[in-house]
């Protein structure tokens, strides 16, 4: 029996030390597959101007974002005034460049949440199972039948504008398939060797669901965040768009787009850059994503 036991602690050790070793070595080597194809370069790249633009907006912009120059408003993209102003005579280019920080962040909040919470959940309904896998799964298939886009808007009112009511009403629709991801990961993980030496040693339940489980799904996990990012950016935008998001006088694109609809037939330019600027911004993540999804698919590895 202690012959037994030994050999099961013994395993479990070198079985953690090379998780460790994989994982930092697949973290690595996955890094350097991203941006193998011209696609997923490209998107890199342009991402990463988008990023470095909203960071260094302070600098970058020409004017401050909440500024009004009433003589100055309605005018047409210039030198002056690269994108033109608004009905208050503020620049919109500054506007872009600072609305940048509050797009990318409740984003990438919002996805970062919303995939956290429904890992959780999966893996608690994936290693416990029984009712508790019930309970979980019920609860997500309620939580799908209701559209995503109707229950964000629903949380977005009740909870009111803000920023921060915005990144919980944003993430809350996530949850449902990050758990069931997270769940047929979990079950598939659960008969392996490495698992069941740890139960010989009575680790706690916790301790393995965390330390030796979870380390198994950080790749599809990964691959959700950066595909989901797009649809939470659009998202963030649309719920600004409707007064339900971030609110003016704040720099959001979808607020820009908001204050724009109302002189689209005369000075369609309000519109034009900041919807621009969404689309430039979705295409280059959704181009990462792909890149990411290709690095850790190991059917799709060349």
């Amino acid at each position: 029996m202690n012959d037994d036991f030994d050999e099961s602690v013994e395993f479990l050790f070198e079985e953690e030390e090379y998780s460790k070793r994989t994982i930092y070595s697949r973290f690595f080597s996955t890094f350097s597959r991203v941006f193998k194809t011209p696609t997923s370069k490209l998107g890199g790249c342009v991402f990463a101007v988008i990023l470095l633009a909203a960071v260094l907006a302070p600098v970058l912009a020409p004017f401050d974002p909440l500024e009004m120059y009433p003589r100055e408003r309605f005018q047409t993209p210039s030198l002056s005034h690269l994108c033109g102003t608004d009905s208050y005579g503020r620049d919109i280019f500054s506007r872009i460049l600072h609305g940048a920080k509050y797009s990318l962040s409740l984003a990438f909040a919002a996805e970062v949440m919303g995939v956290t919470v429904g890992v959780i959940l999966g893996s608690i309904a994936g290693y416990f199972g029984g009712k508790v896998e019930q309970v979980i799964m019920r609860f997500c298939d309620i939580w799908q039948a209701i559209p995503g886009l109707l229950m964000t808007i629903i949380l977005s009112a009740t909870l009111g504008p803000g920023f921060f009511n915005t990144i919980i009403a944003l993430s809350i629709g996530g949850i449902p398939s990050g758990a069931r991801m997270t769940r047929a990961l979990i079950l598939a993980e659960r008969s392996k060797e490495y698992l069941e030496a740890a139960e010989s040693i009575n680790c706690s339940k916790l301790k393995i669901m965390f330390s030796h489980l979870l380390p198994n799904v950080i790749s599809p996990t990964l691959v959700s965040i950066t595909m989901g990012f797009g649809n939470a950016m659009v998202l963030a935008a649309g719920l600004s768009f409707l007064g339900l998001g971030i609110q003016p006088p704040i720099p959001e694109w979808g607020a820009l787009l908001a204050d724009g609809t109302g002189h689209i037939m005369k000075y369609p330019y309000m519109i034009l850059y900041p919807g621009i600027m969404i689309g430039i911004c979705v295409l280059s993540v959704n181009l990462m994503g792909d890149g990411v999804r290709d690095a850790l698919d190991p059917k799709l590895r060349s």
